[in-house]
């Protein structure tokens, strides 16, 4: 392992027993992986805002930001890898400067602590996994609409305690979760709003003696502002992190319950839906089998993100300040991002793929399913809603069937089948599309 950041030299120096260290250190610079771009984002802007308070001069800014980005290109090309050589990236960053500039790589740690130098690499990535998630059930609330509208009429039944029980359609189901992804895009932009702070600057939750640039250094960062509090932003780690995995469990609350769905309609006793070869697989024992893997573990998704949250959540039982502990929040953190938005990108192309069969759910449309609409037609002629419901109770054996269409046309309840506000809907992910597409425009700016 490279020379340890706290280490203090000299007689000072520090003893490393390495099953100790690797036990401090856990995974931590396998984790920072997926931290180290926003790391060294942080790290180029933290320079500038040196530069601007006179700490560095003009040569010595130049050589670390060029340095900076040198190293951003070789981890993408792979020649620098991070690897149990570092305790963590932020070391590695320093290593690497040390390295290559000698003294002056020394001043990059001026002015901030590795606590505030990964709350500010968490908080890019945080918005950025906000912002795939929006983007993510944006698409597939498009998709769904565009089924939806195609399959407006199409007639299926309507179940209730996994029971039929009236006569629905294909576009009511499609546009049920289409509405659900819009929300939960909203609800994924409105958290990166609310999480769009910049802890850079609080060093180990206390400040230092030293006039940071924080506001210009959080400008160059995107952020809409300064996490102010150096302490608040200590407490904040892991309660960002919590608020981010619950708006990614809200999306995928919805995948789980219409890949549920997709299990049911998808089996042979439904058999109203067919899905693709390509999101099946096959068994290793029945050669008929063609099992729904795909949405199996689209279902199982929430899961992993539920396990995160509860992993977070048992951690931040702590007072002020910042402790170990909280590197425990990264992992969990990390694996239910990288889970869900997997999840999410498959949608759309799932709900474009998917082939109804139209006889079959004609079929399961029986003349019982017609018993609330005859109920809601006595009451509209008078008859007090509870004697006809009664009434039509007596009378099930000799319902007859009306056209599963004429009932859907008839449903013209604000949101019913009949009435679909389809144009609302789409209404909402034009406006979605609009601000999805200025969210990115101030990002690049």
């Amino acid at each position: 392992m490279s020379d340890l950041l706290w280490d203090k030299g000299g007689s000072g120096a520090a003893t490393v027993d390495e099953r100790i260290q690797r036990f401090l250190a856990g995974d931590d610079v396998l984790l920072d992986r997926a931290l180290f771009l926003h790391d060294l984002r942080a790290s180029r802007a933290h320079v500038a805002g040196l530069a601007r308070i006179g700490l560095l001069d003009e040569q010595e800014r130049a050589a670390l930001s060029a340095s900076l980005a040198a190293l951003a290109d070789e981890y993408r090309a792979g020649t620098f890898v991070l690897d149990a050589r570092y305790e963590d990236g932020h070391s590695a960053i320093e290593v690497y400067l040390t390295a290559k500039l000698g003294e002056v790589g020394k001043k990059v740690h001026t002015g901030r602590s590795r606590n505030d130098q990964v709350l500010v690499a968490q908080r890019l990535f945080l918005r950025d996994a906000l912002d795939g998630i929006a983007a993510h059930c944006r698409d597939a609330a498009n998709a769904l609409l565009d089924r939806a509208e195609a399959d407006a009429l199409t007639p299926m039944p309507g179940y209730t305690h996994l029971q039929r029980a009236v006569p629905s359609s294909v576009g009511l189901w499609l546009a049920g979760f289409c509405e659900a992804f819009l929300d939960d895009a909203d609800l994924a932009r409105s958290t990166r709003s609310w999480i769009d702070r910049s802890p850079l600057g609080t060093a180990a939750g206390y400040g230092v003696n030293l006039p940071l640039d924080r506001a210009g250094v959080a400008r160059d960062l995107g952020f809409a502002a300064v996490q102010l509090n150096p302490l608040y932003a200590q407490n904040s780690r892991g309660k960002f992190e919590l608020q981010a995995l619950m708006a990614l469990a809200q999306a995928l609350l919805d995948v789980r319950r219409l890949a549920w769905d997709l299990s049911l309609y998808t089996s042979a006793e439904f058999a109203f839906v067919r899905l693709p070869d390509r999101y099946t697989t096959g068994s290793s024992i029945m050669p008929q089998k063609r099992n729904p893997d795909v949405v199996e573990l689209l279902r199982a998704s929430y899961a992993v993100v539920e396990g995160a949250m509860a992993e977070v959540q048992s951690v931040l039982g702590l007072p002020s300040g910042y402790h170990r502990d909280l590197q425990a929040t990264k992992a969990p953190v990390l694996r239910a991002v990288e889970r869900g938005l997997c999840a999410l990108v498959l949608l759309p192309d799932l709900v474009r793929s998917l082939e109804f069969d139209r006889p079959r759910m004609r079929a399961a449309i029986t003349p019982d399913l017609f018993a609330t609409d005859r109920a809601v037609d006595l009451a509209r002629a008078g008859v007090p809603f509870r004697d006809a419901y009664r009434q039509v109770a007596h009378e099930l054996a000799s319902l007859t069937m009306a056209s599963p269409e004429e009932s859907l046309r008839a449903r013209v309840s604000p949101g019913a089948p009949g009435d679909l506000r389809l144009d609302e809907l789409r209404a909402r992910l034009t406006a979605l599309d609009a601000a999805l597409t200025t969210d990115s425009a101030g990002q690049r700016t």
